[in-house]
């Protein structure tokens, strides 16, 4: 009776990891392979463009069928990281570049360097791939990339007379500051800064005034030094809130999207936000509302800044890579790269899709975007391990407190050195 009852359990057993791999992502019945590509596309134009180049490669690969699987920006992270850790990776993920170092290092990412086509390597320029690359290895494709830029009300500018910067004459930092200044008064401020993530906008600013913060040392080891050129920006902030009251202080904890009513209404001449943000401008102003993009202030090393572009990498789990790399490549055509640019209101990486009419009409500022494209470098802490934890646990509260003027310079450069190292060592045993 026990002999027959494992008999039973055994092929109850065996029909079960039958049915499991008919239904997932090897392969069906009929010999197909399923790849799929879990995407963090969100605005609907982005969603669109995505869903639709998938349907057109399901239509013309019908032996390797491209599931589409909706993820989402706010929890990525930690849901990647479960999902490596269970075996369920989705084969294709998109990501962006500053959240791949951790991964990477652990080996839960292929390593795409022989995986990829020369034509889209050659395409993609060389400071694009830094961002993704990690000791010797690759593990992800750059595609869409975001620089920061102001976006300013128009007829206020006109009306007060200040310069109008262009990417040709930029505004310097300090002459950026006096223009708040003097676009404040009458309930109204010069410029509106949301703050809610603080770090990754201080740190990529500050590459134009000559800032690193993290210093890798021969042994390979990173450290933070706050020295002069990381303290322009986080300075001129500060000063804007806390001295010349041309920043508005109730702005500093909020994300982009929560100061556009207020600069709809006027309470706001700039706001520095993300390229993308055009989109929600464009869908949301009240009829007759003028908006103009301005490249954000340059200092010592000009307009540079740096920036995470968004990423499509392969599960190392992945049974199909060669198919996965084909997918990937397909939706990186120079056109399809565009599409999805154009979806996402952001740049492309690629250099035939950079070369795009589309991309360099002045309307809703995409040439002000093209122009700075040149200028964009790998983000400070692309390659540094623990970031995540730095940011969340140090350095996102203590440039908080500096901004809102709880701290001054001194305890922030205590903050971001003393306590940042510490929980850096422990990424670096």
């Amino acid at each position: 009776m026990r002999a027959r009852t494992r008999i039973i359990t055994l092929l109850a057993s065996l029909a079960l990891l039958l049915a499991g791999c008919s239904g997932g992502g090897d392969g069906a019945d009929d010999g197909r392979i399923t790849l799929r590509f879990q995407s963090l596309a969100w605005q609907e134009e982005s969603v669109a463009a995505t869903r639709e180049l998938v349907r057109e490669w399901n239509t013309t690969h019908p032996d390797v069928r491209v599931e589409y699987v909706q993820g989402s920006w706010d929890s990525v992270h930690d849901q990647l990281l479960t999902s490596f850790e269970g075996g369920e990776a989705p084969d294709i993920i998109h990501d962006a570049s500053d959240d791949l170092a951790d991964f990477a290092h652990g080996g839960y990412l292929a390593d795409l360097t022989d995986l990829l086509p020369g034509r889209l390597r050659s395409d993609i320029p060389q400071r694009s791939w830094e961002t993704v690359t990690f000791g010797d290895g690759v593990y992800g494709v750059p595609f869409l990339q975001e620089p920061r830029v102001l976006i300013a009300n128009a007829d206020l500018l006109r009306t007060s007379g200040v310069r109008i910067p262009t990417p040709e004459h930029p505004w310097s930092w300090p002459e950026f500051r006096q223009v708040t200044k003097r676009l404040s008064g009458d309930g109204r401020y010069g410029v509106a800064w949301p703050l809610k993530e603080p770090v990754s906008a201080t740190l990529n600013l500050s590459l134009s005034t000559g800032g690193k913060l993290f210093h890798r040392g021969a042994d390979g080891k990173v450290t933070v030094r706050f020295e002069a050129g990381d303290q322009v920006v986080p300075r001129t902030i500060h000063g804007q809130v806390n001295t010349d009251h041309s920043a508005s202080s109730t702005t500093l904890g909020s994300g982009g999207s929560d100061t556009l009513p207020g600069f709809f209404a006027g309470k706001y001449a700039m706001v520095p936000l993300g390229f993308s943000y055009r989109q929600q401008i464009q869908q949301q102003a009240p009829e007759g509302f003028d908006w103009q993009v301005l490249p954000a202030p340059a200092g010592a090393e000009g307009l540079t800044q740096g920036v995470s572009p968004q990423t499509l990498s392969i599960a190392e789990d992945s049974p199909h890579k060669m198919q996965a790399a084909a997918f990937v490549d397909f939706l990186l055509q120079p056109d399809n790269m565009v599409r999805l640019a154009l979806g996402d209101w952001m740049l492309p990486t690629g250099t035939e899709a950079l070369k795009d009419p589309a991309l360099h009409t002045a309307e809703h500022g995409w040439a002000t975007g093209i122009a700075l494209a040149g200028q964009l470098r790998t983000a400070p802490a692309q390659s540094v391990r623990g970031y995540p934890e730095w940011k969340d646990k140090v350095a996102t509260p203590a440039l908080q407190e500096y901004y809102s003027g709880a701290i001054d310079l001194e305890e922030l450069r205590s903050r971001l050195e003393k306590d940042g190292n510490l929980v850096l060592a422990r990424y670096q045993r």
